[in-house]
Protein backbone atom coordinates (compact mmCIF):
# COMPACT_ATOMS: atom_id res chain seq x y z
CA UNK A 1 0.00 0.00 0.00
CA UNK A 2 1.27 4.02 -0.79
CA UNK A 3 1.76 5.91 2.58
CA UNK A 4 -0.29 8.32 3.01
CA UNK A 5 0.16 11.02 6.24
CA UNK A 6 -2.81 12.69 7.77
CA UNK A 7 -3.20 15.34 10.68
CA UNK A 8 -4.78 13.39 13.44
CA UNK A 9 -6.57 16.11 15.89
CA UNK A 10 -6.20 13.89 18.71
CA UNK A 11 -2.65 13.66 18.69
CA UNK A 12 -1.89 17.20 17.28
CA UNK A 13 0.73 16.16 14.49
CA UNK A 14 1.23 14.59 11.68
CA UNK A 15 1.59 10.48 11.00
CA UNK A 16 1.53 7.61 8.58
CA UNK A 17 -1.97 6.32 8.25
CA UNK A 18 -2.01 2.74 9.40
CA UNK A 19 -5.30 1.17 8.93
CA UNK A 20 -6.85 -1.54 11.89
CA UNK A 21 -7.18 -4.27 9.27
CA UNK A 22 -4.34 -4.12 6.70
CA UNK A 23 -5.71 -3.40 3.00
CA UNK A 24 -8.93 -1.83 4.50
CA UNK A 25 -10.39 1.84 5.56
CA UNK A 26 -13.10 2.29 7.94
CA UNK A 27 -13.96 5.90 7.42
CA UNK A 28 -17.24 7.88 9.62
CA UNK A 29 -18.44 11.24 8.19
CA UNK A 30 -20.51 13.48 10.17
CA UNK A 31 -23.42 14.16 7.68
CA UNK A 32 -26.30 16.51 7.48
CA UNK A 33 -28.36 17.63 10.17
CA UNK A 34 -31.13 17.78 7.56
CA UNK A 35 -33.11 20.79 9.01
CA UNK A 36 -32.62 23.71 5.78
CA UNK A 37 -30.95 23.13 2.12
CA UNK A 38 -27.71 22.97 2.16
CA UNK A 39 -24.97 25.47 1.37
CA UNK A 40 -21.31 25.12 0.62
CA UNK A 41 -20.00 24.92 4.25
CA UNK A 42 -21.74 22.04 4.34
CA UNK A 43 -20.74 20.38 1.02
CA UNK A 44 -17.33 21.52 1.92
CA UNK A 45 -16.80 18.63 4.33
CA UNK A 46 -17.81 15.69 1.81
CA UNK A 47 -16.27 16.94 -1.08
CA UNK A 48 -12.48 16.89 0.94
CA UNK A 49 -13.63 13.37 2.79
CA UNK A 50 -14.52 12.39 -1.20
CA UNK A 51 -10.95 13.02 -2.23
CA UNK A 52 -9.64 11.14 0.95
CA UNK A 53 -11.81 8.27 -0.20
CA UNK A 54 -10.91 8.06 -3.63
CA UNK A 55 -7.42 8.30 -2.84
CA UNK A 56 -8.11 5.10 -0.26
CA UNK A 57 -9.67 3.10 -3.28
CA UNK A 58 -6.99 3.92 -6.05
CA UNK A 59 -4.39 3.32 -3.75
CA UNK A 60 -5.84 -0.40 -3.44
CA UNK A 61 -7.63 -0.42 0.18
CA UNK A 62 -11.55 -1.35 0.53
CA UNK A 63 -13.13 1.32 2.36
CA UNK A 64 -16.26 1.55 4.08
CA UNK A 65 -17.47 4.62 4.31
CA UNK A 66 -20.17 6.03 6.63
CA UNK A 67 -22.00 9.26 6.19
CA UNK A 68 -24.83 9.92 8.67
CA UNK A 69 -27.88 12.01 8.14
CA UNK A 70 -29.36 13.41 11.60
CA UNK A 71 -33.42 13.66 10.88
CA UNK A 72 -34.38 14.41 14.40
CA UNK A 73 -33.23 17.06 16.76
CA UNK A 74 -34.33 20.21 17.89
CA UNK A 75 -33.92 22.37 14.95
CA UNK A 76 -36.22 20.09 12.18
CA UNK A 77 -38.86 20.56 14.57
CA UNK A 78 -38.54 24.11 15.17
CA UNK A 79 -38.19 24.55 11.42
CA UNK A 80 -41.36 22.07 10.67
CA UNK A 81 -43.22 24.31 12.52
CA UNK A 82 -42.78 27.72 10.40
CA UNK A 83 -42.69 25.48 7.23
CA UNK A 84 -46.38 23.87 8.89
CA UNK A 85 -45.27 20.48 7.74
CA UNK A 86 -44.98 17.70 9.94
CA UNK A 87 -41.24 17.16 11.05
CA UNK A 88 -39.87 13.80 9.50
CA UNK A 89 -41.64 15.40 5.83
CA UNK A 90 -39.40 18.55 6.28
CA UNK A 91 -36.67 16.12 7.44
CA UNK A 92 -37.22 13.97 3.70
CA UNK A 93 -37.43 16.98 2.02
CA UNK A 94 -33.56 18.42 2.95
CA UNK A 95 -32.13 15.29 2.57
CA UNK A 96 -33.34 15.25 -0.42
CA UNK A 97 -31.80 18.96 -1.07
CA UNK A 98 -28.31 17.32 0.58
CA UNK A 99 -28.57 14.31 -1.85
CA UNK A 100 -29.00 16.89 -4.78
CA UNK A 101 -25.97 18.09 -3.96
CA UNK A 102 -23.95 15.97 -3.44
CA UNK A 103 -24.45 14.34 -7.04
CA UNK A 104 -24.36 17.99 -8.47
CA UNK A 105 -20.73 18.06 -7.34
CA UNK A 106 -19.42 14.88 -7.66
CA UNK A 107 -19.42 13.17 -4.44
CA UNK A 108 -19.68 9.60 -3.99
CA UNK A 109 -22.57 7.91 -2.50
CA UNK A 110 -21.49 6.72 0.85
CA UNK A 111 -21.07 2.98 1.24
CA UNK A 112 -24.19 3.29 4.02
CA UNK A 113 -25.73 6.45 4.91
CA UNK A 114 -27.75 5.58 8.36
CA UNK A 115 -30.43 7.83 9.42
CA UNK A 116 -30.64 8.30 13.28
CA UNK A 117 -34.77 7.37 13.61
CA UNK A 118 -33.59 4.65 11.82
CA UNK A 119 -31.24 3.52 14.84
CA UNK A 120 -33.04 4.15 17.91
CA UNK A 121 -33.12 0.60 18.70
CA UNK A 122 -29.24 0.65 18.99
CA UNK A 123 -29.35 3.93 20.87
CA UNK A 124 -31.11 2.49 23.27
CA UNK A 125 -29.13 -0.26 23.83
CA UNK A 126 -26.01 1.86 23.91
CA UNK A 127 -27.53 3.88 26.67
CA UNK A 128 -28.45 1.26 28.74
CA UNK A 129 -24.99 -0.29 28.95
CA UNK A 130 -24.01 3.25 30.36
CA UNK A 131 -26.41 3.51 33.09
CA UNK A 132 -25.70 -0.45 34.13
CA UNK A 133 -21.72 0.22 34.44
CA UNK A 134 -22.48 3.41 36.35
CA UNK A 135 -21.35 6.18 33.78
CA UNK A 136 -24.73 7.27 32.96
CA UNK A 137 -28.09 8.30 35.30
CA UNK A 138 -31.79 8.75 34.73
CA UNK A 139 -32.98 11.87 37.22
CA UNK A 140 -36.53 10.60 36.66
CA UNK A 141 -37.96 12.96 34.22
CA UNK A 142 -36.99 10.86 30.84
CA UNK A 143 -33.83 12.08 30.45
CA UNK A 144 -30.77 10.72 30.43
CA UNK A 145 -27.02 12.41 31.14
CA UNK A 146 -23.77 11.07 30.82
CA UNK A 147 -21.22 11.88 34.21
CA UNK A 148 -18.00 13.46 32.99
CA UNK A 149 -16.22 13.88 36.17
CA UNK A 150 -15.85 10.11 35.99
CA UNK A 151 -13.93 10.27 32.95
CA UNK A 152 -10.59 10.47 33.34
CA UNK A 153 -9.29 11.05 29.67
CA UNK A 154 -12.76 13.28 28.70
CA UNK A 155 -11.48 16.80 26.76
CA UNK A 156 -8.42 15.25 25.15
CA UNK A 157 -9.50 16.11 21.88
CA UNK A 158 -10.21 19.35 21.99
CA UNK A 159 -7.34 20.20 25.22
CA UNK A 160 -10.04 22.28 27.38
CA UNK A 161 -10.32 21.50 31.06
CA UNK A 162 -13.68 20.82 32.52
CA UNK A 163 -14.04 23.39 35.10
CA UNK A 164 -13.20 26.08 31.77
CA UNK A 165 -16.37 24.94 30.26
CA UNK A 166 -19.23 27.37 30.54
CA UNK A 167 -22.77 25.97 32.06
CA UNK A 168 -25.79 26.64 29.94
CA UNK A 169 -28.24 28.10 32.37
CA UNK A 170 -31.15 26.03 30.40
CA UNK A 171 -32.95 24.70 33.20
CA UNK A 172 -31.62 20.85 32.90
CA UNK A 173 -28.48 22.00 35.32
CA UNK A 174 -30.93 21.56 37.92
CA UNK A 175 -31.42 17.92 36.69
CA UNK A 176 -27.87 17.13 36.66
CA UNK A 177 -25.31 15.72 38.60
CA UNK A 178 -22.63 18.36 37.58
CA UNK A 179 -23.81 21.49 34.70
CA UNK A 180 -21.79 20.04 32.43
CA UNK A 181 -22.74 16.48 31.93
CA UNK A 182 -24.48 16.18 28.67
CA UNK A 183 -27.28 14.98 27.13
CA UNK A 184 -27.53 11.27 25.81
CA UNK A 185 -31.84 11.48 25.93
CA UNK A 186 -33.96 13.46 26.24
CA UNK A 187 -37.66 13.06 27.51
CA UNK A 188 -40.29 14.06 25.71
CA UNK A 189 -42.10 17.62 25.81
CA UNK A 190 -45.28 17.97 24.60
CA UNK A 191 -46.45 18.30 21.13
CA UNK A 192 -42.77 16.42 20.59
CA UNK A 193 -41.94 13.44 18.93
CA UNK A 194 -40.91 10.21 20.66
CA UNK A 195 -39.61 6.86 21.21
CA UNK A 196 -40.45 4.35 24.52
CA UNK A 197 -37.84 3.82 26.63
CA UNK A 198 -37.14 1.68 30.14
CA UNK A 199 -36.38 5.72 31.61
CA UNK A 200 -39.60 6.93 29.75
CA UNK A 201 -41.20 8.60 26.68
CA UNK A 202 -38.54 10.68 24.96
CA UNK A 203 -35.69 11.29 22.12
CA UNK A 204 -32.06 11.10 21.22
CA UNK A 205 -29.36 13.79 22.26
CA UNK A 206 -27.92 15.07 19.57
CA UNK A 207 -24.31 13.03 20.29
CA UNK A 208 -25.53 9.64 21.26
CA UNK A 209 -27.01 9.05 17.47
CA UNK A 210 -23.30 9.09 16.07
CA UNK A 211 -21.97 6.34 18.53
CA UNK A 212 -24.66 3.87 17.83
CA UNK A 213 -24.04 4.27 13.88
CA UNK A 214 -20.74 3.66 14.27
CA UNK A 215 -20.82 1.08 16.44
CA UNK A 216 -23.21 -0.70 14.11
CA UNK A 217 -21.62 -0.45 10.80
CA UNK A 218 -18.16 -0.03 11.70
CA UNK A 219 -17.22 -1.75 14.98
CA UNK A 220 -16.29 -0.18 18.60
CA UNK A 221 -13.07 1.20 17.32
CA UNK A 222 -12.40 2.44 13.40
CA UNK A 223 -9.91 4.23 11.58
CA UNK A 224 -10.92 7.19 10.89
CA UNK A 225 -13.70 9.81 12.42
CA UNK A 226 -13.99 13.10 9.83
CA UNK A 227 -16.71 16.40 10.23
CA UNK A 228 -15.74 19.97 10.47
CA UNK A 229 -13.98 22.00 13.04
CA UNK A 230 -16.88 22.75 14.87
CA UNK A 231 -17.52 19.44 15.61
CA UNK A 232 -14.43 18.99 18.07
CA UNK A 233 -16.45 19.99 20.82
CA UNK A 234 -18.76 19.03 22.21
CA UNK A 235 -19.92 17.03 19.71
CA UNK A 236 -16.85 14.48 19.10
CA UNK A 237 -15.62 14.86 22.65
CA UNK A 238 -18.88 13.46 23.56
CA UNK A 239 -18.93 10.60 21.11
CA UNK A 240 -15.40 9.79 22.36
CA UNK A 241 -16.46 9.64 25.99
CA UNK A 242 -19.87 7.53 25.77
CA UNK A 243 -18.58 5.59 23.13
CA UNK A 244 -15.33 4.56 25.36
CA UNK A 245 -17.71 4.18 28.09
CA UNK A 246 -19.72 1.85 26.97
CA UNK A 247 -16.90 -0.53 25.35
CA UNK A 248 -14.30 0.35 27.72
CA UNK A 249 -12.12 0.85 24.87
CA UNK A 250 -8.89 3.19 24.84
CA UNK A 251 -9.85 4.94 21.85
CA UNK A 252 -12.92 5.68 19.30
CA UNK A 253 -11.72 6.23 16.03
CA UNK A 254 -7.55 5.93 15.32
CA UNK A 255 -7.54 9.13 13.43
CA UNK A 256 -9.67 12.10 14.06
CA UNK A 257 -9.59 14.74 10.61
CA UNK A 258 -11.26 17.75 10.70
CA UNK A 259 -11.86 20.63 7.70
CA UNK A 260 -11.81 24.28 8.51
CA UNK A 261 -14.67 26.81 7.81
CA UNK A 262 -15.67 28.81 4.70
CA UNK A 263 -15.35 32.22 5.13
CA UNK A 264 -16.95 35.49 3.34
CA UNK A 265 -14.51 38.64 3.78
CA UNK A 266 -12.82 36.20 6.67
CA UNK A 267 -15.79 35.93 8.55
CA UNK A 268 -17.00 32.44 8.99
CA UNK A 269 -20.19 31.72 7.27
CA UNK A 270 -23.03 31.77 9.67
CA UNK A 271 -27.42 32.13 9.49
CA UNK A 272 -26.08 35.24 12.21
CA UNK A 273 -23.59 36.73 10.10
CA UNK A 274 -26.42 36.80 6.88
CA UNK A 275 -24.07 35.15 4.78
CA UNK A 276 -25.20 31.44 3.61
CA UNK A 277 -24.15 30.67 0.27
CA UNK A 278 -27.29 27.96 -0.68
CA UNK A 279 -26.10 24.72 -3.25
CA UNK A 280 -29.64 25.54 -5.01
CA UNK A 281 -29.05 28.85 -5.36
CA UNK A 282 -25.52 28.45 -7.18
CA UNK A 283 -26.64 25.87 -9.09
CA UNK A 284 -28.80 27.69 -11.36
CA UNK A 285 -25.80 29.37 -12.57
CA UNK A 286 -22.42 27.59 -11.78
CA UNK A 287 -21.78 23.93 -12.93
CA UNK A 288 -21.65 21.57 -9.76
CA UNK A 289 -17.62 20.85 -11.37
CA UNK A 290 -17.11 25.04 -10.35
CA UNK A 291 -18.13 24.69 -7.65
CA UNK A 292 -16.17 21.16 -6.73
CA UNK A 293 -13.09 22.36 -8.25
CA UNK A 294 -13.85 25.74 -6.06
CA UNK A 295 -14.06 23.69 -2.37
CA UNK A 296 -10.63 22.16 -2.89
CA UNK A 297 -8.66 25.35 -3.91
CA UNK A 298 -7.47 25.91 -0.46
CA UNK A 299 -6.32 22.92 2.04
CA UNK A 300 -9.12 21.46 3.79
CA UNK A 301 -7.31 22.33 6.98
CA UNK A 302 -7.43 25.98 6.28
CA UNK A 303 -10.14 28.32 5.85
CA UNK A 304 -11.25 28.97 2.55
CA UNK A 305 -12.39 32.51 1.28
CA UNK A 306 -15.53 32.76 -0.57
CA UNK A 307 -15.94 35.31 -3.87
CA UNK A 308 -16.76 35.88 -7.03
CA UNK A 309 -13.32 35.69 -8.02
CA UNK A 310 -12.52 32.72 -6.90
CA UNK A 311 -15.23 31.22 -9.11
CA UNK A 312 -14.62 33.39 -12.06
CA UNK A 313 -11.31 32.12 -12.08
CA UNK A 314 -12.19 28.42 -11.04
CA UNK A 315 -14.99 29.29 -14.31
CA UNK A 316 -12.39 29.86 -16.29
CA UNK A 317 -10.32 26.96 -15.47
CA UNK A 318 -12.34 24.12 -16.21
CA UNK A 319 -13.42 26.28 -19.66
CA UNK A 320 -9.36 25.86 -20.31
CA UNK A 321 -9.32 22.33 -19.16
CA UNK A 322 -11.79 21.05 -21.42
CA UNK A 323 -9.84 22.19 -24.67
CA UNK A 324 -8.07 19.61 -24.25
CA UNK A 325 -10.55 17.42 -23.30
CA UNK A 326 -9.60 13.26 -23.95
CA UNK A 327 -11.20 10.32 -22.45
CA UNK A 328 -9.14 8.05 -20.89
CA UNK A 329 -8.09 5.67 -17.69
CA UNK A 330 -3.77 6.02 -17.75
CA UNK A 331 -1.88 4.95 -14.30
CA UNK A 332 -0.38 7.88 -12.47
CA UNK A 333 3.16 7.92 -11.36
CA UNK A 334 3.64 8.92 -7.81
CA UNK A 335 5.61 11.88 -8.49
CA UNK A 336 2.29 13.87 -9.56
CA UNK A 337 -0.19 12.32 -6.79
CA UNK A 338 3.07 13.49 -4.06
CA UNK A 339 1.22 16.49 -2.88
CA UNK A 340 -2.33 14.18 -1.76
CA UNK A 341 -0.02 11.56 -0.08
CA UNK A 342 0.75 14.49 2.32
CA UNK A 343 -2.26 14.91 4.26
CA UNK A 344 -4.73 15.59 0.92
CA UNK A 345 -3.08 18.57 0.03
CA UNK A 346 -5.81 19.64 -3.01
CA UNK A 347 -3.85 22.71 -3.50
CA UNK A 348 -0.55 21.02 -4.54
CA UNK A 349 -1.85 18.61 -6.39
CA UNK A 350 -4.28 21.44 -8.66
CA UNK A 351 -0.92 23.07 -9.28
CA UNK A 352 0.51 19.84 -10.46
CA UNK A 353 -2.97 19.40 -12.83
CA UNK A 354 -1.57 23.19 -14.14
CA UNK A 355 1.38 22.08 -15.11
CA UNK A 356 0.16 18.68 -16.81
CA UNK A 357 -2.47 20.87 -19.02
CA UNK A 358 0.23 23.34 -20.41
CA UNK A 359 2.09 19.93 -21.37
CA UNK A 360 -1.49 18.78 -22.74
CA UNK A 361 -1.88 21.31 -24.87
CA UNK A 362 1.37 21.51 -26.33
CA UNK A 363 1.66 17.61 -26.69
CA UNK A 364 -0.14 14.64 -28.46
CA UNK A 365 -3.32 12.17 -27.21
CA UNK A 366 -1.32 10.03 -24.69
CA UNK A 367 -0.73 13.98 -22.68
CA UNK A 368 -3.82 14.48 -23.00
CA UNK A 369 -4.86 11.25 -21.16
CA UNK A 370 -2.93 11.95 -18.85
CA UNK A 371 -4.18 15.05 -18.12
CA UNK A 372 -7.94 13.88 -17.97
CA UNK A 373 -6.81 10.76 -16.17
CA UNK A 374 -5.36 12.83 -13.37
CA UNK A 375 -8.46 15.76 -13.22
CA UNK A 376 -11.21 12.35 -12.97
CA UNK A 377 -8.62 11.08 -9.92
CA UNK A 378 -10.01 14.15 -8.04
CA UNK A 379 -13.26 14.05 -9.93
CA UNK A 380 -13.48 16.68 -12.38
CA UNK A 381 -13.69 16.51 -16.14
CA UNK A 382 -16.40 13.59 -15.93
CA UNK A 383 -18.94 14.94 -17.82
CA UNK A 384 -18.19 15.46 -21.79
CA UNK A 385 -16.71 18.11 -23.45
CA UNK A 386 -20.34 18.15 -25.38
CA UNK A 387 -22.41 17.82 -21.64
CA UNK A 388 -20.11 20.71 -20.70
CA UNK A 389 -20.80 23.10 -23.42
CA UNK A 390 -24.24 22.59 -23.45
CA UNK A 391 -24.53 22.93 -19.54
CA UNK A 392 -22.53 26.41 -20.44
CA UNK A 393 -25.25 27.46 -23.06
CA UNK A 394 -28.19 26.45 -20.84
Amino acid sequence: MKKLRLYNTASRKVSEFKPIVAGQASIYLCGATVQASPHVGHIRSGINFDILRRWLIASGYNVTFIRNVTDIDDKIIHNAGHEDMPWWALAMKYERSFSDAYRALNVMAPTYEPRATGHITQMIELIEKLIANGSAYAPGNGDVYLEVRKLKSYLTLSNQKLDDLLVAKDGEEKLKRDPRDFALWKGAKEGEPYWPTPWGNGRPGWHIECSAMAHAYLGQVFDIHGGGLDLIFPHHENEIAQSRCANDTKVFANYWLHNAFITMSNEKMAKSQGNILKIKDFRKKVSGQVLRLALISAHYKQPLDWNDKLLEDCQNTIDKWYNVYLPSNKDLDDELLKPLYDDINTPGYIANLHQLFDKANKGNDEDKQIFNSACNFIGLLQETKEQWLSYKKA
